[in-house]
């Protein structure tokens, strides 16, 4: 078979639609088998990423019976949206349920598509004898602080004594004012000992308690947020790689501990995941191979096959909700047209305003096997740098199961307001762009 040239084959390939993306059956045919599907974003603050998964989600919920929904959150706060959901809560409103999200960045999860899933989630699940409500869950490890509270919390309800002898393993952290940076900095510097042992020996004592119900598995599951975090935040100051793989394997640990969990009601639990592209998309198929970094998309894709479907999503241009470093204030950006020679510039070239790929299809595989550069922005946005902050090397087809090009896309609408827009900022080397 002659290979198509690369936007030939996208020509006969892609798949446009209107409305929702939802309403594509080849894709959703792909997705409602799987076990696991990964729902990507190429930005953490575009709007149409979170609306298409949310609709995504809602039809694989309401047509093929998956049972959860698992994001690149941190436990806590998901943990109370999940009790709302499951109508188990005190909050009124999914605003007030979402409100726990309160370390930056807040718009990632505190945003207006969000809201709108958590509280269509709230009355699908009203409808819906308790053991058969969807779930709602996080993956990250951020919220170290946090989850010390929730163990203590459940374990002066349940257990004083263990509560106490609880603290007194905690009470390592307590010299550095809950931050967890600055106690990584000090025990990488041997200024301070470790609590590696202390908060094993918690997890350990937790998981021997014989109760098996829905809050000793939240208090579990906070200890080895804890455990892990202890260790990332320990080792963050020793290399990048080494944390990112801790990272995203909690995070693959934690999916498959919320598998299980629900093991305990359906005999093969199905769970949507939402995070960004370079979780989800397989390690394998980018640059970050060959520098030892794996992550969700590939370990998962190892270990259950067929049985996950992933789906990036990727934009041209528009606006983003970002900061201009970490912790810094949310701001409306504009994103740069994608860097010639990348896939969202090939994508581009279809002028389409929105278009799906199906990554299996022999033609396009021949055609498009080759690495070109992909863009990723996080939390941070740095158009001045753009070439060296948010663009790295993929091979799109082994990347995903399918991917969503969004030609022109918006910012997400925080539930808190934000700097105005900002103009275009040229790139570092404009006008040479090199």
């Amino acid at each position: 078979m002659a290979a198509l040239s690369p936007l030939a084959a996208l020509r006969v390939a892609a798949l446009p639609y209107s409305g929702s993306v939802a309403l594509q059956d080849k894709l959703f045919a792909r997705l409602s088998g799987a076990r696991f599907v990964l729902l990507g974003e190429a930005t953490h603050g575009t709007h149409e990423f979170y609306r298409e998964r949310a609709a995504i989600t809602k039809r694989l919920i309401a047509e093929a019976g998956f049972h959860a929904v698992a994001i690149e959150g941190d436990w806590p706060d998901t943990y109370r949206v999940h009790r709302y959901v499951a109508g188990e809560s005190d909050d009124a409103s999914a605003a007030d349920a979402l409100s726990g999200f309160r370390r930056f960045p807040t718009w990632m999860w505190r945003n207006a598509d969000v809201l709108d899933f958590v509280g269509w989630l709230r009355a699908h699940n009203e409808a819906l004898p308790r053991a058969e409500r969807v779930a709602f869950f996080g993956l990250d490890l951020f919220s170290m602080y946090a989850s010390i509270a929730a163990i203590l919390s459940y374990l002066e309800r349940h257990d004083p004594e263990a509560a106490q002898h609880a603290r007194e393993r905690y009470a390592c952290f307590e010299h550095f004012s809950e931050d967890a940076q600055t106690y990584g900095y000090a025990t990488a510097l041997a200024l301070a000992p470790s609590c590696e042992q202390q908060v094993l020996e918690q997890l350990l004592e937790l998981e021997s308690r014989p109760a098996d119900d829905d809050e000793r598995f939240d208090a579990i599951q906070n200890a080895r947020l804890v455990m892990n975090a202890e260790a990332y935040y320990r080792r963050m100051f020793g290399g990048r790689i080494s944390t990112w793989n801790l990272r995203d394997r909690h995070m693959t640990d934690t999916l498959e501990a919320i598998a299980k969990e629900l093991e305990r009601r359906v005999r093969r639990p199905k769970i949507v995941v939402w995070a960004h592209n370079t979780h989800l998309g397989d390690a394998r198929a980018t640059q970050m191979k060959a520098v030892g970094e794996y992550n969700i998309g590939q370990l998962l894709r190892e270990r259950y096959g067929r049985d996950v479907a992933s789906v990036g999503f990727t934009t041209y241009e528009g606006t983003v909700i970002a900061a201009r470093d970490w912790d810094a204030p949310a701001e409306f950006r504009r994103i740069n047209p994608a860097l010639p020679g990348s896939w969202e510039a090939l994508l581009h070239e279809l002028r389409l305003p929105r278009v799906v790929l199906l990554c299996d299809q022999a033609p396009l595989r021949l055609a498009l096997g080759h690495p070109r550069l992909q863009r990723a922005i996080g939390v941070v946005y740095r158009p001045r740098s753009e070439r060296s902050s948010h663009y790295f090397q993929a091979q799109l087809v082994d990347q995903f199961d399918a991917v969503v090009h969004i030609d022109h896309s918006r910012a997400v609408e925080p539930l808190e307001r934000v700097a105005e827009e900002l103009p275009v900022e040229p790139p570092e080397t404009y006008p040479f762009a090199v």
